[in-house]
């Protein structure tokens, strides 16, 4: 008797308009699709560059939808709840690879990301391979682009660092390129979502970034904010990148500048432009200067530096209470 393998379920994706919050929130695995044996995949984009409000959730489903799925589906995006979505089947392909076709490499300083192992590497640059997944950071938003553009300048100015610490990583492309920047630094890299955490070890053995705990070696570790005995072990920090968004950014002001050594730098990034103002206003109360504000879009990037302490001042504690667990772009 010939073994026939049954032929694999068609491919379908439904469409729905989303706001940037919304966006933000399907986080992780989702709860309401757990029990299906075949949960569909989530992916969210900007649908209009002009407005940051304005997302588009894309769900890909191995087999048609079933109505009970897409009213599913429809209360995880409210602003949706009374607009038709868009249902079609896919071709015979891997819908996994359609979904990132329309993902062009992107090139801030000298760093060149594709999110496709076929695009060509770009002669003369740092290139990394971060394929499209659930953690947010494959270089596409203007945020993480602003912050490898921003750490590129930090470098060819001049600057050195050697204790490098990203929060909130996503898929570990940020402190990839810190550590590509400053090879013999301490890096690491931290994220709420443990999926992310695996994710950006993952991408950090595709791009030859060597994981451990010594100098020009990466940690990796699964921590709300700063709650986790590896991250206050090994500060205080010269360099923290933080791209999250303003709401953690301002919660946890307190906790990441008492994590950062005097004279040291922060570089935030996930806030827009009408959030700047009390984002820097939150850390200049702890002893933050702003040294460089770069904008790509609606997306400002912030270099902030640590004013030297004279004299003796009560010792800061971490404020334990901060967890920054809002979703945040480290864990889209």
């Amino acid at each position: 008797m010939n073994d026939v393998a049954a032929p694999a379920p068609q491919s379908w994706k439904v469409t729905l308009p989303c706001t940037r919050a919304e966006a933000e929130a399907l986080d992780g695995d989702i709860a309401a699709f757990a029990l299906m044996e075949h949960p569909p995949v989530l992916m969210t984009s900007e649908a209009e560059p002009d407005d940051e409000n304005k997302w588009q959730l894309d769900a890909y489903f191995e087999g048609k939808p079933s109505p009970a799925a897409i009213k599913l589906l429809k209360t995880l995006v409210p602003s949706a709840s009374g607009i038709k979505p868009q249902v079609e089947a896919l071709p015979d392909e891997d819908w996994v690879t359609m979904s990132q076709q329309g993902l062009e490499p992107v090139t801030a300083g000298r760093f060149h990301v594709r999110n496709v192992a076929s695009a060509p590497e770009q002669p003369g640059h740092v290139n990394f391979l971060i394929e499209a997944s659930r953690a947010f950071g494959t270089g596409q938003h203007e945020t993480t682009a602003g912050c490898l553009a921003m750490i590129d300048r930090m470098r060819s100015v001049g600057m050195r660092f050697r204790n490098v610490a990203d929060i909130g990583t996503g898929t570990g492309l940020l402190a990839f390129a810190a550590m590509t920047l400053w090879p013999r630094a301490h890096a690491i890299a931290s994220d709420i979502d443990p999926v992310a955490v695996d994710i950006s070890r993952e991408n950090a053995v595709a791009n030859g970034i060597a994981l451990g705990g010594g100098a020009g070696q990466l940690a990796l570790c699964t921590a709300a904010g700063v709650d986790h005995p590896a991250l206050v072990g090994r500060a205080p920090y010269d360099l923290l990148i933080a791209n999250i968004l303003a709401g953690p950014l301002i919660e946890l002001a307190p906790s990441l500048c008492a994590l950062v050594e005097d004279g040291g730098t922060i570089v935030l990034a996930g806030l827009l432009n009408e959030q700047a103002d009390a984002v820097i206003a939150a850390y200049r109360a702890q002893g933050m200067r702003l040294a460089e504000r770069s904008d790509r879009g609606h997306w400002p990037t912030l270099r902030l530096r640590k004013r030297p302490q004279i004299g003796w001042k009560r010792p800061r504690r971490i404020n334990a209470a901060a967890r920054g667990e809002a979703p945040g772009f480290g864990s889209i």
